[in-house]
């Protein structure tokens, strides 16, 4: 009954604003309708300072995990950037705000955020990915994913904001090719950024990303070579939600609120990554499944990696496959739904299981 539930729930989910008729279903998502602090099963506060004194970019702001930079109320979520004084980790800043990290982490799909952003010179809020791999101490997925450093895990930019151009939003991609004041960025003008809600969207494909706002595309990047100094974009990544400050915030600033009335990712279901031909070179079987899960691969496919994740993008197996059949043992594996993602070096796929 309550897989039922669940799943009447996600079919009666709207389409994305932008994918409207696509083959889209609801995999995770918070809409923000319980008052009080963020849920802790869906969210993590990031507040250590990364090089033990301050945050990247100059930022001059202290991240809590106090509800006075962020809660739920009437709705929404607000992340509030305040000016006060506070020391944690032996360091005393002017300027407190919130960095939260989703325990969910997901390749490709629809990511729509509806948000109405602050005001104010100085601000800079974001909403965007980091590669789940990311060696970066204090973040949700450091101590059991963390692999390589930034920006060779990729970072995806849905949407961020400086006060310094109020009306102006922005998408960008940072890959080893191309990071910082990265060439890979697009934006558009919205009149009311600050002052009314509006839909941010991302659709990732395995050959481009694609950002929009209120359905309006201002941003495609397509590189067209893909490896890993261009597109570190095949394997799981995970949402960031923060306001960050600058050194140029004004002195007459006091405080200012990210306000978010949804986060919604959504998926195609087959999960298929590569072109017809590789997916036809492997089968996953039984699935569902109880206790042994069998990958057959074609003999072209002998030396791919093979990696299974769990609903919310945690590693849980990874072997190389050296056999056309290998198998797992998943009779430990709680119920629910697992991602099998087998790479070749030049191309991967990604297949759902379901545990029973």
């Amino acid at each position: 009954m309550k897989t039922f539930i669940l799943l009447f729930f996600i079919s009666c989910m709207s389409l994305p604003m932008f994918a409207q008729g696509g083959n889209y279903e609801l995999v995770w998502s918070d809409e923000f309708n319980v008052a009080g602090p963020i849920e802790a099963t869906k969210w993590h506060h990031q507040t250590l300072l990364p090089n033990g004194n301050s945050w990247y970019n100059g930022e001059i702001q202290h991240y809590t995990n106090r509800i006075e930079n962020s809660f739920v109320s009437d709705g929404t979520l607000k992340i509030v950037a305040k000016k006060e004084i506070f020391t944690d980790q032996g360091s005393t800043k002017t300027h407190t705000s919130a960095r939260l990290n989703s325990k969910f982490a997901f390749t490709y799909g629809y990511v729509e955020i509806r948000a109405k952003l602050p005001i104010g010179i100085g601000t800079w809020p974001a909403m965007w990915t980091l590669g789940q791999n990311i060696t970066e101490p204090g973040g949700y997925w450091y101590e059991t994913n963390g692999e390589v450093s930034w920006p060779a895990c990729g970072e995806i930019d849905i949407m961020e904001h400086w006060g310094t151009n109020q009306n102006y939003v922005q998408s960008a991609m940072h890959t080893p090719s191309s990071f910082g004041d990265t060439v890979n960025k697009g934006g558009q003008t919205i009149a009311t950024a600050s002052s009314a809600f509006h839909i941010y969207g991302l659709e990732w494909t395995p050959d481009r990303m694609v950002f929009s706002v209120d359905g309006t595309t201002h941003y495609i990047y397509e590189p067209s070579v893909q490896n890993a100094n261009t597109w570190p974009f095949d394997a799981p990544q995970y949402l960031l939600l923060n306001v960050a400050i600058l050194p140029e915030i004004l002195d007459s600033f006091t405080e200012s609120a990210l306000e978010i009335d949804y986060v919604r990712v959504f998926q195609d279901p087959t999960l298929s990554i590569t072109e017809e031909a590789i997916t036809t070179r492997i089968q996953l079987s039984p699935n569902p499944v109880r206790d042994t899960l069998s990958l057959q691969v074609a003999p072209t496919i002998i030396g791919a990696k093979a990696t299974v994740y769990s609903m919310t993008g945690q590693k849980v197996y990874t072997a190389t496959i050296e056999s056309g059949n290998t198998l797992v043992d998943v009779s430990g594996y709680t119920k629910g739904v697992y991602f099998v993602t087998i790479e070749t070096g030049q191309t991967s796929v990604t297949r759902r299981v379901i545990k029973r």
